[in-house]
């Protein structure tokens, strides 16, 4: 099959089953194989693109077709919309090549009648691409937000509770930006300098983090899991943010520390590097086949102090009162903060999820709570921009438990106004990462 065939199954799909991005694109890239690293390059594109603009292309396709779009055939509207991608986002495709890729992909599917509809609705964007109108940003500030960037808006609402609307849009254009793979490196088997010298043998593009000297940005890869430096263990994937929660826990070696919702193992595998393997890491999680996962990166990377438990982070281990210098609980949620990864999610939450979502983490908080020994520290953290799960319930947590936050600038190499109340909230805008919250609590 032809790259922009692939990137429309992939787009039914996701569509279709509401499954993520990620995972749907590494089932039709494995199943295509002889995609080069460009094509395949060209295929994410295309399927991570269209998905996050889709409410921006939808009304683009609205104000230039006849047919409603919910008249329209699935199939047609997918082309469409991957045609109205092209025009609008990327550069270096001509339009001319996006109009006709999506005749003749048309054609192909069995929809030679409509490959003159296809044909004359890209043809009047591609002529019009540069005039089109949006809200009024004054006026209609939740309006211009939703259509221009692609938002529900009951998103943009609820972000307009904490968040202004200069800051809202910094939000929408960094999480414009395709992701980079960030790698946090295994400082019991090697140094930044070693990695380095590694990945160049597999001709890896490096540019060093961003605000944390443990990590690296990679590009110019097929598969980061065929690297020698993959391979060896000398580092795992994991986003700067999510460092960040892991330098707040500040684990020390020789400590006893639970992971309460440790799948798929980042935050305990850079704790463990932290403790420079000595002590005990808890890594818990609710399902059999996420602890695999676990266990597979622990033998990679060597490895010693992590043990991995089968375990409902909302349900009491009696076992384990009082024993924990440093609780983790990287709570389940909305995943806000990863819409440049996931730019699905946006489109599978609710309100309803949002509100259910922050109970199911008071439950966790209410419960984990108690592994934390007197003088003890509970680092809670989200990946999400989400009031109702982080800071009101910080305050909740505060307001129930024996625990008050603690001052986190120390911890930090960079200034943060909300760091001496105990918590942060990194934005996809301030740094270019996954977006983040992080509070720090200590056991009175």
């Amino acid at each position: 099959m032809k790259e922009r065939e692939i990137a429309l199954y992939a787009i039914i799909d996701i569509l279709n089953e509401k499954a993520y991005n990620n995972i749907v694109l590494r089932r039709v890239l494995s199943r295509n194989s002889h995609l080069s690293m460009v094509q395949r390059a060209f295929v994410t594109e295309l399927v991570n693109g269209t998905i996050r603009n889709m409410i921006n292309i939808d009304y683009i396709i609205s104000q230039y077709s006849k047919t409603p779009l919910d008249k329209m055939k699935p199939v047609i509207l997918n082309i469409l919309r991957m045609g109205v991608y092209q025009i609008i986002y990327m550069d270096k495709v001509p339009d001319s090549a996006a109009c006709n890729e999506s005749v003749e992909l048309a054609k192909m599917k069995g929809f030679g009648s409509l490959s003159g509809f296809v044909n004359g609705v890209l043809r009047n964007i591609s002529r019009n691409k540069n005039n089109i109108s949006y809200p009024d940003r004054e006026k209609q500030p939740v309006e211009h937000i939703s259509v221009k960037y692609s938002y529900p808006k009951w998103i943009v609402e609820y972000w307009m509770q904490e968040l202004d609307i200069d800051t809202i849009e910094k939000i929408c254009l960094s999480n414009r930006v395709p992701p980079k793979v960030s790698a946090c490196i295994n400082t019991l088997k090697t140094d930044k300098e070693g990695l380095k010298t590694m990945l160049s043998s597999d001709n890896i593009t490096m540019t060093d983090g961003v605000f944390k000297k443990n990590a690296l940005y990679l590009s110019r890869t097929r598969d980061i899991t065929e690297t020698s430096a993959f391979k060896y263990g000398l580092f795992h994937v994991m986003d700067e943010s999510s460092m960040l929660a892991v330098d707040i826990l500040a684990p020390k070696a020789g400590d006893k520390v639970m992971d309460c919702c440790a799948a798929p193992g980042g935050k305990s595998f850079y704790s463990a590097y932290k403790m420079k393997n000595e002590g005990e890491i808890i890594s818990a999680d609710i399902y059999e086949h996420k602890l695999e996962l676990i266990k597979d990166g622990v033998q990679r990377l060597g490895i010693k102090i992590i043990k991995p438990i089968l375990a409902d982070a909302s349900e009491h281990k009696e076992e384990y009162d009082g024993k924990m210098d440093c609780v983790l609980v990287d709570a389940p949620c909305s995943g806000f903060g990863l819409f440049r990864k996931k730019p699905d999610i946006k489109y599978n939450k609710t309100m309803e999820d949002v509100e259910a979502l922050a109970k199911l983490q008071r439950d966790i908080l209410s419960t984990c709570r108690l592994y934390v020994k007197q003088g003890g520290c509970l680092v809670y953290s989200t990946c999400t921009i989400s009031v109702k799960e982080n800071l009101e319930n910080v305050k909740w947590f505060c307001d129930n438990f024996g625990f008050e936050t603690e001052d986190i600038s120390k911890y930090l190499n960079f200034d943060c106004p909300t760091a001496k109340d105990g918590y942060i909230q990194v934005l996809p805008c301030d740094f270019n990462t996954d977006g983040f919250f992080i509070a720090r609590f200590i056991k009175k």
